[in-house]
């Protein structure tokens, strides 16, 4: 049977927020299945060249970003060290 409900097309984040502006509902929009981030911080590190070749090696294999092989690899080193030292129950991760 073929299905014959029209897909929605996604609404832009300034249509939401201009309807918000006006007093109307948006609570239609969300879903409350996220979790909230705190807000982001940029830190410069300083790696050796191979290192680098290393990580961009990675991120080639596994086909996501530099950036995202550094976070991953920080989060399970500071996950093993929690789980070490006895302080910290493993979170998983969606």
């Amino acid at each position: 049977m073929k299905n014959t409900r029209k897909q929605q097309r996604p609404i832009a984040a300034e249509s939401i927020a201009h309807l918000a502006d006006q007093g109307g509902d948006v609570s239609r929009f969300f879903t409350n299945k996220g979790r909230m981030m705190g807000p982001i911080q940029r830190v410069n590190v300083d790696l050796a060249s191979g290192m680098l070749e290393e990580l961009d090696r990675a991120a080639k294999e596994l086909n996501i970003s530099r950036q995202a092989v550094i976070k991953t690899l920080i989060r399970q080193a500071l996950d093993l060290q929690y789980l070490a030292r006895g302080n910290r129950k493993l979170v998983k991760r969606k």
